[in-house]
């Protein structure tokens, strides 16, 4: 395929930019990445105080392992089995993620995936990667994009052949196809937005708390998470109203913040001596829902990965699902190329549904997370879905299970999980204890209502 060299322009060299270089670069294209930021393995300060740790799970191990990397990933990531819920009273609780000894997502810092797959993308033969170097607009009529060195400020004009904007939810390129016409966007902001923390790691680098979890810290209308890392360090992340009597708005003062903590949060205060400090230093970012269609301009320009579809991060598939676009874009090349006009189309024809799925699924495990998992009757339903799983293992498969263990469409998962809701809330109506259940009515509601929606070949 690469016989005639073409060359793909990429903006943006993040996690996806990064990874689709080397998915180009392996089908014989020239690649070269435009990335506004400084080079992170030169500067890793550039992004300090904004990180909220990656889950790795399925789709992203698995598109790792198209480019032969998943080994050397998950060298670099640490297995969490489950949730551990931190109530302010009482005992800690595990809450398995799923059933299987596989069956775990793992951590892994963003900063430290980013530097490898970076040096991964430039050990490819014919990748070449330019920062510093921001891209400020397109024309699409004649095909010119302008690139400004931000170390000199010297603006240059490229005319590349194809451009794929994988430049994050703030894409300029995207920002430039809103000119063409006909291109739907919308965008949902958060009420909440986030702050980064830490928990330093103990004496010769042991780890404070269970090492092999996500911790959480459910308070309702806001809470803390957790992440372990390899040097016994965990990365915090404060969800927090921006506004309001408690929020970002309100707590200020360093007294206000450490009795707050104390109050809500009293076994993670304990452990985070430069919790004031951190937090007034430590931007507070924005969290945003994004959608938009169409993807591409004829056979010149794609949107991939958050440029296209920024998702909040509370179902831990914004990496996973970017990387997955690569898998399904690269099958796209291997079916349609050189019609790059239907690259991009079947692209955006394969994507488009399932990516708005993943970020409605994304938008109510918020809900789920900060709330719902310290609440009795959602701990019920969860453990007579696992029951359901292990009597129908091919029928009823945990929506949380078909999202992070298994390659179902995000939209069959979305339906599907729809559907179990239903279907455990009834079996745990009338139920107190997950040894009470009916296992007639159980048969026949996953007959009537999964059976008949299961098609072959919807696992992937």
């Amino acid at each position: 395929m690469g016989a005639k060299r073409e060359t793909v322009t990429l903006i943006g060299a993040g996690l996806a930019g990064s990874l689709l270089a080397i998915f180009l670069a392996r089908r014989g294209f020239r690649v070269e990445v435009y990335e506004k930021r400084p080079d992170i393995r030169r500067d890793p300060a550039g992004k300090a105080g904004r990180s909220i740790n990656l889950a790795m799970s399925v789709r992203g191990l698995h598109a790792l392992g198209q480019v032969g990397l998943r080994d050397e990933v998950l060298a670099m990531a640490i297995p969490m089995v489950g949730r551990l819920i931190h109530p302010v009273d009482g005992d800690r609780v595990l809450q398995p993620y799923g059933q299987r000894e596989n069956e775990v997502i793992y951590s892994v810092s963003r900063g430290e995936l980013n530097r490898y797959l970076l040096s991964a993308a430039e050990r490819q033969d014919g990748v070449r990667l330019h920062f510093n170097a921001r891209c400020t607009g397109v024309e699409f009529r004649t095909g010119v994009l302008y690139v400004r060195d931000d170390a000199t400020n010297h603006v240059h004009s490229l005319r590349p052949d194809r451009v794929i904007g994988v430049d994050g939810s703030a894409s300029a390129i995207r920002t430039a196809m809103m000119n063409v016409g006909r291109f739907d966007l919308s965008q949902q902001y958060l009420t909440h937005g986030y702050k980064e923390l830490t928990i330093p790691a103990g004496p010769d680098s042991a780890y404070r708390m269970e090492r092999n979890a996500l911790h959480i810290w459910p308070r309702g209308m806001y809470m803390l998470i957790a992440l372990p890392n390899l040097d016994g360090s965990y990365t915090c992340t404060l969800f927090f109203p921006h506004e309001g009597e408690y929020s970002f708005a309100s707590l200020q003062d360093p007294r206000q913040i450490l009795d707050f903590f104390e109050m809500q949060f009293p076994d993670a205060t304990a452990l985070m001596p430069d919790l004031t400090t951190l937090y007034l230093d430590n931007p507070t970012g924005s969290l945003v829902t994004l959608k938009c269609f169409p993807w591409h301009y004829r056979d010149r320009v794609l949107l991939l990965g958050d440029a296209a579809h920024a998702i909040v991060p509370f179902f831990g598939q914004g990496m996973n699902c970017a990387f997955e676009d690569c898998t399904i874009l690269d099958e796209c090349i291997e079916a349609h190329w050189p019609d790059w006009g239907s690259v991009f189309e079947s692209f955006g024809r394969r994507r488009k549904e399932d990516t708005d799925a993943i970020a409605d699924m994304a938008l109510a495990n918020y809900i789920e997370m900060r709330d719902l998992v310290s609440d009795p009757g959602f701990q019920l339903r969860q453990k007579v879905g696992f029951l359901l799983e292990q009597k129908y293992p091919d029928r009823f498969i945990p929506r949380y299970s078909m999202v992070s263990f298994h390659r179902f469409p995000y939209s069959e998962a979305l339906y599907c999980g729809e559907v179990q809701e239903g279907i455990l809330r009834e079996l745990c109506a009338s139920i107190s204890s997950a040894d009470q259940v009916d296992w007639n009515t159980a048969e026949r509601l996953v007959g009537e209502r999964l059976d008949a929606r299961r098609t072959p070949g919807t696992v992937r």
